[in-house]
């Protein structure tokens, strides 16, 4: 199955559907915070569209219908990550750290443990080589 990119909007259901791992649609609206709870319509609709995405699954109880992520969370964020480093790296993973590093946003403290981070890896190619 081709994964599809996401609106903002069903990206929401989405993460709740992920945290809760099944659910009605009135759990998944529980979930959202008081001041910005979208109508049972909405989410209805974003289900259903969702659904025909192939993005969830549901088992029916009568007229009821519990959903249930049919594309695990790692899935999207391997898909979603793919496309955001084709589209605004080039596929180049240096070409991601330099963008983040030049930025300024990061601390001393953020960039030691980067390069930690890198560290490790390295270590570990090296060894599984």
């Amino acid at each position: 199955m081709k994964i599809t990119h996401l609106t903002k909007a069903e990206e929401q259901v989405m993460q709740v559907l992920w945290e809760l791992e099944k659910g009605f649609v009135k759990d998944v609206i529980e979930k959202f915070p008081p001041k910005s709870k979208p109508a049972y319509n909405t989410v209805s609709t974003i289900i259903r569209i969702l659904e025909k995405k192939g993005f969830i699954g549901h088992t029916d109880y009568g007229k009821t219908y519990e959903y249930y992520p049919l594309i695990s969370k790692a899935e999207y964020t391997k898909h979603f990550m793919g496309s955001f480093m084709k589209d605004y790296f080039s596929n180049s993973y240096k070409h991601l750290v330099s963008f983040f590093t030049n930025q300024n946003n990061l601390s001393l403290a953020e960039l030691e443990e980067l390069k930690k981070l890198m560290e490790r890896e390295i270590k570990k190619k090296k060894t599984e080589n």
